[in-house]
């Protein structure tokens, strides 16, 4: 008995067995139970190290200290390095969304584009205002405009939707401050300004073969019509959509704001964090660098664009301070679960590195002939299929190819696109099993079947071609 179980422990087989049990264990009581995934990871991360003979002191620490535990190193580390950037992304997205940017925008890219390249200024729309704004509640903002978009071009509603729901997939998938790139920044250690730029070179041509190219030849051949019950409320936000969003309870803005001051807020977050780190790159240490250093910190960089919005898109437009604050606590609301999910899994992960699972896994890797970046992809990709949540794929993938990556000298860069990978590997087919694939279905009046030949093939042409991409940029630099 003591043998097989110190095979477990110490062997290469033994700790890769430990570790698939494990996740066939976490997928069973997400899956089957209905646990939720916070509480499962925490279960699997403690069950996994006690099978692998951690001490009690080092998992939960002891009676007088517990600081320096894996559990609360895994929760602490992560979450330090995330919460205040989720959170300020969180109300960044609100008061835009609040201020009737969304409208501005659709106006501007219409006039543009005009009716024939409607769907193009659809897809804009989802690219530029998802930056911001999480996924679901730019579905909340946005299905409004493309019904009157679809009503006034007299064709498919898959035609309209499709390219506006690869623009907010392919931002809320590959670009901070969305919860997944940036939990992927903490647990493999690299600095955001990469991820942002990573981001848009392997999410863009993605977002061109799935929002558009795509689009464009589904939605001539799958006829959706617009829902009547929803037309007749379009020019504003879907009352009663459902979610935790203060889209359901925006006040009337008679002046929308202009586009430039709308696109110049996204930016400035994006700006002052890729100055920060390209500045660490070209310029000698002084005080230029360590002025950018400071505006680009992430954290300092939305705290600046959060206090412009809300001067020009609150104060200035007559809101009051108690009304903005109000707003702040309402859109903070959904994002408790999202964090302690995050939590759980880096703490699933130091578990990972602390067994030696970690090593393990390199060691096969290395047997195998398999990069890192084919693996994190292929794991992120059977998480999410399993599943259907990408935040659970992303954490879970991070949490076990970390030690892997800290094991490796890579450059920023190549590990910025590991990070890709695993960001592309958590859209991956949606379908039955994923809370996105219902909202899509009911927003856009597609049956089931309609759901899956549009939005499941749309996921997981992204997700092939944004990690083709990153695998052929990590081929050059790594």
């Amino acid at each position: 008995m003591n043998t097989a179980v110190d095979w477990l422990r110490t062997s290469t087989p033994g700790l890769l067995v430990l570790c698939g049990f494990a996740i066939a264990v976490l997928l069973v009581v997400i899956i089957k139970v209905k646990l939720e995934p916070f509480i499962a990871l925490l279960i699997v991360g403690l069950g996994l190290a006690l099978a692998a003979g951690l001490p009690v002191s080092e998992i939960v620490g002891t009676a007088l200290k517990s600081n320096e535990s894996l559990l609360e190193t895994g929760f602490g580390g992560i979450l330090g390095h995330i919460a205040v950037i989720i959170g300020l992304g969180t109300v960044l997205g609100a008061i835009l969304e609040r201020s009737g940017g969304a409208q501005a925008l659709t106006s501007k890219l219409l006039g543009i584009f005009g009716e024939r390249g409607a769907p193009i200024a659809m897809g804009l729309l989802g690219l530029i205002f998802g930056i911001p704004v999480f996924f679901d509640i730019g579905i909340f903002v946005l299905a409004p405009l493309v019904y009157v978009a679809a009503r006034q071009g007299g064709k498919s509603l898959v035609l309209y939707a499709l390219p506006m729901l690869a623009g907010l997939s392919m931002t809320h998938a590959f670009l901070p401050p969305h919860p997944g790139p940036v939990a992927l920044g903490g647990l493999l250690e690299v600095n955001l300004g990469w991820l942002i730029l990573m981001g848009f070179v392997c999410g863009i041509p993605g977002f061109i073969a799935a929002g558009l190219v795509w689009g464009n030849w589904i939605g001539k051949r799958v006829i959706v019509d617009v829902p009547d019950d929803f037309i007749n409320d379009a020019p504003d936000a879907p009352d009663g959509a459902g979610g935790a969003s203060v889209a359901t309870k925006r006040s009337v803005v008679t002046t929308p704001p202009s586009v430039g001051l709308i696109g110049t807020i996204i930016a400035v977050p994006l700006v002052l964090i890729l100055g920060a780190t390209f500045g660490t790159i070209l310029l000698d240490p002084g005080n230029l660098l360590e002025v950018l250093t400071f505006l680009g910190t992430p954290a300092v960089a939305l705290l600046i664009a959060v206090l412009i919005a809300f001067y020009v898109l609150g104060i200035r437009r007559g809101s009051t301070v108690q009304e903005l604050s109000a707003l702040t606590g309402e859109s903070l609301r959904p994002v408790g679960m999202l964090l302690l999910v995050v939590g759980a899994g880096a703490f699933f992960g130091k578990v990972i590195s602390a067994t030696g699972i970690g090593t393990a896994l390199a060691d096969a890797m290395a047997a195998a002939g398999l990069p890192i970046i084919v693996l994190s992809y292929v794991i992120s990709c059977a998480l999410r299929i399993a599943q259907g949540s990408a935040t659970v794929a992303i954490v879970t993938t991070g949490g076990i190819v970390g030690p892997l990556v800290a094991a490796q000298d890579y450059s920023p860069m190549a590990t910025a696109l590991i990070a890709m990978s695993i960001a592309a590997g958590s859209i991956i087919l949606s379908h039955v099993n994923d809370g996105g694939f219902w909202i899509i279905a009911k927003f856009f009046n597609m049956t089931v079947k309609q759901t899956l030949q549009t939005w499941t093939v749309l996921e997981t042409i992204l997700s092939v071609v944004s990690f083709a991409v990153a695998a052929v940029l990590f081929a050059i630099v790594a």
